[in-house]
């Protein structure tokens, strides 16, 4: 099909480009750039995926930032209000250095734009699409889209993970993503900003909701830790019972403490030696001192007599984690001592 014929599709609303499982573009100007210099070079383009729904509506499954890029290039583009998205100029590349500062159309002399004949080879540049006819199932949905992105690295756990959540709950997503996005959280995490691009700080928001009053017994039995952070999310999502506010308070209550007890050097490993917190934030450490605390902290345990920091120090001082415990070993495996552990520290 060419992009002529694909954009006149989207601006009927056949055609939805943000499908509610994949949400995620990340691609700069450069990236984008390339690609509308693929297009005019008459490079062909890796397959478009798009699954068509019962009401014959094609939600795209794998090809979303390159259809986004074409549709925001040619002005057509909305954004999830309606609105349009704004093109950016284009900038020079090796191969075609002339297409700096380039838009796709301006009645503004001193703005470079495509000629009318470059337009019109773009809109009959042919797009390859495959058309996968399912049942627009959440899970359904959720299992193509991680089947296509196995192929590649377009997606990180999380922003699939993302994916299924906005479309089972979305209300539920932007509530994760508020909560991951509170200051006292962040400042104990402080995770780097590719951690934080590939949406981590979602993931261990949404590790700490699910773990906090897990049964001890039950951690031990859940297998594949991605598997079933996304089965259980997905769980609190569609709970209509669920209670968010009794949540929130819990999840905003622990990172305030800990921020105010020693913002990052929380979930870092303390060296006695040294005498001192040093290195990288933890998982083990977020899972014995977060979860520890968040479990108890309807009715906190008694931080002026022993510290937040105290007790992660004599957290570290087990033989159990001496050095080199903490990393090289299976999630569950880890998760089935660090956090009944960390309730036990923060038991009184």
């Amino acid at each position: 099909m060419s992009i002529g014929e694909f954009t006149n599709l989207y601006r009927d609303g056949e055609v939805d480009a943000h499908p509610e499982f994949q949400r995620i573009f990340r691609w700069d100007t450069m990236q984008r750039t390339r690609l509308i210099e693929s297009i005019l070079l008459g490079i062909p383009l890796p397959s478009i995926f798009v699954a068509q729904s019962d009401d014959g509506i094609w939600d795209i499954v794998d090809g979303v930032q390159r259809i986004s890029t074409i549709l925001q290039f040619q002005g057509v583009l909305k954004d999830d209000e309606g609105k349009a998205v704004k093109p950016d100029p284009l900038l020079g590349t090796d191969l075609l250095p002339s297409l700096e500062s380039v838009v796709w159309e301006s009645d503004d002399s001193s703005i470079p734009s495509l000629t009318r004949a470059q337009r019109l080879d773009f809109k009959r540049f042919k797009l390859n699409l495959n058309i996968v006819k399912r049942e627009s199932s959440i899970q359904s949905k959720y299992d193509l889209f991680q089947r296509l992105n196995s192929y590649g690295s377009q997606a990180t756990p999380q922003e699939v993970r993302s994916c299924v959540l906005i479309g089972s709950n979305r209300d539920f997503y932007y509530w994760i993503k508020e909560l991951a996005s509170n200051e006292n959280f962040l400042s104990t995490v402080a995770l780097s900003e590719r951690l934080l691009n590939e949406q981590y700080h979602l993931e261990l928001a949404l590790r700490f909701l699910v773990f906090r009053q897990l049964p001890s017994a039950a951690i031990s039995t859940i297998g594949n830790l991605g598997e079933y952070l996304t089965a259980a999310s997905l769980a609190m999502a569609l709970d209509s019972s669920f209670d968010y506010d009794a949540q929130t308070s819990a999840f905003v209550e622990t990172f305030r403490i800990l921020d105010e007890a020693g913002s990052d050097q929380v979930f870092k490993r303390w060296s006695t030696g040294k005498n001192r917190f040093q290195g990288a934030f933890l998982n083990t450490a977020f899972e014995v001192v977060a979860m520890g605390l968040g479990y108890h902290i309807d009715a906190p345990p008694n931080l002026k007599e022993v510290s937040v920091l105290d007790r992660a120090k004599a957290f570290w001082s087990t033989e159990t984690y001496s050095a080199g415990f903490a990393t090289g070993v299976r999630a569950d495996t880890r998760m089935a001592k660090s956090i009944p552990l960390g309730r036990e520290i923060f038991a009184k």
